[in-house]
């Protein structure tokens, strides 16, 4: 019987990244995370799972965002018996972050009941700190480069740069070698090494994120300083919204670059997050993974302050500036940057710069495209400080990258599956494929299921209603 992949998620979407490999009747789930943005969006991550959790052998990750990671609390708690594998990064950095998904999930719910915000009574989360400790005993980390047999199939975990631990998957199921690109790094990014280059495969699922753009040659460093200097100089702050694990780290490198060729003021640095705080331990225990030198890891740390109580978070919002503050989360959906922006986001001495992509339906977004009111713990905040983005900083490989990246496999695969990506987004880099490289792509369709074969690729079935 021929394997079979089935896409449960990041269709249309940068978010909900979960594939399911059907193969001699065993079931392997590529990725859990969690649907992020849109409220229709949202909604997906509180529907019954599209298939039984408990018909689910195993579950690989591809690296430890939220988008990837983030419902396997909820998998586990509804059945999943299974082991979950991934490198030793990945699973070191989902220790920090999956338990702090469950505690921001609980304290939301609980800020709804006692604020009347929501139209539930009483509000409840998507699922709890101890669903995630739960989910975490489930991991077996493994190293990279090295065959694996998971569920039957064998499995490889390939460097995809990006973050700390991330990977790329490669399964071979029935004789089909399956290849999943996950959030695939860039070449020229100052943090993480770049991705390996492509082998030889069958079905390939390739991310999309910024299908549709090239990031600016510019470096980031000189419009940082430009923002810096200009913000500070008038006694503001600089509000710089970061994913905690991999964003966090890249603008620490870019700040204290600046500070040591004296290009920004000696302005107060504050790092305020518990969760990029820890992770900088974990960055420093896998220098093989990135490009940071021992001395410039030192610097970097030395320079800010790390907060983190609650209490020293709440006094920045106090003390004014001048300051540069980097909080998560780096979409402003949640987390300490909350605050900060309904404190500080109503001065236009101040600023707000986004650092990465923002998906739709998020409060970045909502900025990027404009809006100067954010909807914040039930109340709407205006928004007169300054907004800039830095597009540059992002941890994604750009259209061009990826075709680049894609040119580097011996010969075209037999089927390409285009996900991870808004729909002009990955309807362009479909476009940009075919005319580079003369590959016929197709994006991916939520639901739908397609035949994972070494041989021509079958016809595909449509999308299936929700079903074990």
């Amino acid at each position: 019987m021929t394997a079979s992949l089935r896409f449960l998620g990041a269709t249309d979407t940068v978010t909900g990244s979960r594939y399911l490999v059907e193969s001699r009747g065993r079931r392997i789930l590529v990725d859990c995370g969690l649907f992020q943005g849109y409220k229709v969006l949202r909604e997906r991550n509180w529907r019954p799972f599209p298939v039984e959790p408990s018909s689910i052998d195993a579950v690989v990750i591809t690296h430890a965002h939220l988008d990837h990671t983030g419902y396997l609390p909820a998998l586990v708690r509804d059945g999943f018996r299974g082991s979950i594998h991934a490198t030793h990064g990945t699973t070191e950095l989902s220790r920090l972050i999956l338990p702090d998904s469950g505690r921001l999930l609980e304290e939301q719910a609980r800020f709804a009941d006692r604020h009347h915000t929501s139209k539930h009574t009483p509000p409840l989360p998507l699922y709890t700190e101890k669903d995630a400790s739960r989910a975490l005993e489930r991991f077996e980390p493994h190293s990279f480069d090295e065959d694996v047999e998971v569920a039957g199939l064998t499995t490889r975990f390939v460097p995809a740069g990006h973050i700390l631990g991330a990977a790329q998957v490669r399964l071979v199921a029935d004789g089909a070698r399956l290849h999943f690109t996950g959030d695939l790094g860039r070449v020229d990014d100052p943090l993480m090494k770049p991705p390996r280059s492509l082998q030889e495969t069958d079905v390939l699922v390739c991310e999309s994120t910024y299908g549709d753009r090239v990031h600016p040659g510019t470096d980031a460093g000189p419009l940082l300083a430009g923002i810096v200097n200009d913000v500070c100089g008038h006694g503001g702050v600089v509000i710089l919204p970061a994913f905690a694990v991999g964003r966090a780290e890249t603008l620490l490198l870019h700040l204290s670059r600046l500070r040591a060729q004296h290009a920004i003021p000696d302005v107060p640095v504050f790092l305020n997050s518990p969760m990029a705080v820890n992770a900088a331990e974990i960055y420093a225990r896998h220098p093989e993974e990135h490009r940071i030198r021992p001395a410039e890891f030192e610097a970097m740390y030395r320079m800010a302050t790390l907060v983190r109580s609650v209490d020293e978070s709440k006094l920045l919002n106090l003390r004014g500036g001048p300051a540069i503050i980097i909080s998560a989360s780096g979409m402003i959906e949640g987390g300490r940057v909350l605050h900060h922006i309904a404190a500080y986001g109503g001065d236009p001495h101040n600023a707000i710069v986004l650092t990465g992509f923002q998906a739709g339906g998020t409060r970045g977004d909502a900025l990027r495209r404009g809006e100067r009111s954010l909807r914040i713990y039930g109340r709407d905040v205006p928004i007169r400080a300054q907004v800039h983005t830095l597009d540059m900083l992002s941890a994604h490989a750009d259209a061009g990258q990826l075709v680049d990246w894609l040119s580097t496999a011996p010969r075209a695969p037999r089927a390409v599956y285009l996900t991870h990506g808004e729909p002009h987004a990955a309807d362009a880099l479909r476009v940009r494929i075919l005319r580079t490289l003369g590959w016929e792509a197709r994006v991916a369709e939520f639901g739908e299921t397609v035949p994972a074969t070494a041989t021509a690729t079958a016809t595909v079935s449509p999308p299936a209603a929700n079903a074990s």
